[in-house]
C-alpha cells in the first residue's frame, strides 16, 4: 500500500486500511511521529442525533387508569385485611 504525498501534503488512505479500521468520512486523525514513523489514530465524530424524549414512557397511562388502579389496589389490601392474610 503506497501513495504519493500531494503538494498539501494529503495522502490517500486505501480502501482496504479504511475498511479493517471502519475509517468513516467525519472522523478525526490524531498524528503521532514516533522515532522515524508516523502513527495515526482515527477518533469517531461525536453523534448527532438527539436523545431528547429516550425516556420518555412509550405509553403514558391516562389519569382514568391511575384512578381505577389505586381503587383497586386499596380494595385489595381490604380484602386481604378482613381475611388476616
Amino acid at each position: 500500500m503506497a501513495s504519493q504525498v500531494t503538494t498539501r501534503g494529503q495522502i490517500t488512505i486505501e480502501r482496504a486500511a479504511r475498511d479493517a479500521l471502519a475509517v468513516k468520512p467525519g472522523m478525526t486523525a490524531v498524528q503521532i511521529i514516533v522515532d522515524d514513523h508516523l502513527e495515526v489514530y482515527f477518533i469517531p465524530a461525536p453523534h448527532r442525533r438527539s436523545l431528547f424524549g429516550v425516556l420518555k414512557p412509550k405509553d403514558p397511562v391516562a389519569e382514568t387508569d391511575w384512578t381505577e388502579i389505586r381503587e383497586r389496589a386499596a380494595r385489595a389490601i381490604a380484602d386481604e385485611a378482613l381475611r388476616g392474610d
